[in-house]
Parts: structure tokens; C-alpha cells; sequence
């Protein structure tokens, strides 16, 4: 293990229900993919599209422990193919899943109808815990995960193949 080794700190699940959606059935499409604990997200404040504030909009799950595997399910939903585009300029990677039954081993429930969810991938590298602590420091440029590297890392660790 070297202090260059990319890794995934984290997998974060997230459907933004809006006002159509009914936030419950969210959560249970949430908790049957991924079996964590949900949190439901609110509004902060009274946006331009006149949601008064703290009203729940969406929810979303964090997994940081042991989520290889699951993400390599989730990437089966998607082929294991990824556009350029999914990537942004700081090394982590996101993709949509149009809907829950796409993810191999879900099955369909009539109840909860066709909802899909965003998955959002943050890597990192050992020393990344500087971001998280109360002191500011900052991250040296050299080690900072860039486009290309995050790229690489997908490609070798879960295969994935990359579209123009």
C-alpha cells in the first residue's frame, strides 16, 4: 500500500423526491438496495421553486465500510460502462440508475412502482483525513486525485469501460 494507492472513501445513494415522489416509498427502495440507514434531506431554506423550508425533498444513505462488492452491483446495472463525463475534474465519479430493478438480485414490487436513484463515488488517498480535520490544511496539488487517475482506477478495479 503505497500513499499513491486510490481508494473509495465512500458510495452515497441519493433520490431527490421533489414534491411528486412520497418520501417513504424513496426510503424503502433505498433500504431493500443497499440495507443502511436512511436519512431524509430537507430543504434548507426557501429555494426559488417555492418549497417552503425545512420540508423533506429527497433522502440519501452514505456507505463507507465493505462497499466493493456492492458497488460492483450497482455498476452491473449500468453494463460497467461509464461516459468521460461522469467524472469531475476531482477524481470522483457519478452515475444514475434509472430504475431500482436494474441492480441484479432486486426484485420488482408493485407498491413502490419504477423509481431510480444517483450514485455519487468519492475516492481518495491515505492522508485525506487532513480534509476532515478542524485545523485547515489543505491537500499538496501532487496528491490530489485528478480526472485521468480516477479514470484509470475505475477501469483496473472494476472493469468498467469508458464512452466518448
Amino acid at each position: 500500500m503505497g500513499m499513491r494507492d486510490i481508494r473509495v472513501e465512500k458510495v452515497t445513494l441519493n433520490i431527490g423526491c421533489g414534491t411528486k415522489t412520497p418520501i417513504e416509498t424513496a426510503r424503502t427502495v433505498l433500504k431493500n438496495v443497499s440495507g443502511g440507514k436512511v436519512v431524509v434531506t430537507k430543504t434548507k431554506k426557501r429555494s426559488t421553486f417555492n418549497v417552503p423550508k425545512d420540508k423533506a425533498i429527497g433522502c440519501k444513505i452514505t456507505l463507507r465500510k465493505g462497499i466493493e462488492p456492492f458497488l460492483k452491483r450497482l455498476l452491473e446495472a449500468k453494463e460497467n460502462r461509464l461516459r468521460m463525463s461522469n467524472f469531475d475534474n476531482t477524481g470522483n465519479f457519478s452515475f444514475g440508475i434509472r430504475e431500482y430493478i436494474d441492480v441484479p438480485g432486486m426484485e420488482y414490487d408493485p407498491k413502490m412502482g419504477v423509481l431510480g436513484f444517483d450514485v455519487c463515488v468519492t475516492l481518495e488517498r491515505p492522508g485525506y483525513r487532513v480534509k476532515r480535520k478542524r485545523l485547515p490544511r489543505k491537500l499538496g496539488k501532487s496528491h490530489t486525485i485528478k480526472k485521468q487517475d480516477a479514470i484509470e482506477f475505475a477501469k483496473q478495479k472494476f472493469g468498467i469501460q469508458i464512452e466518448e
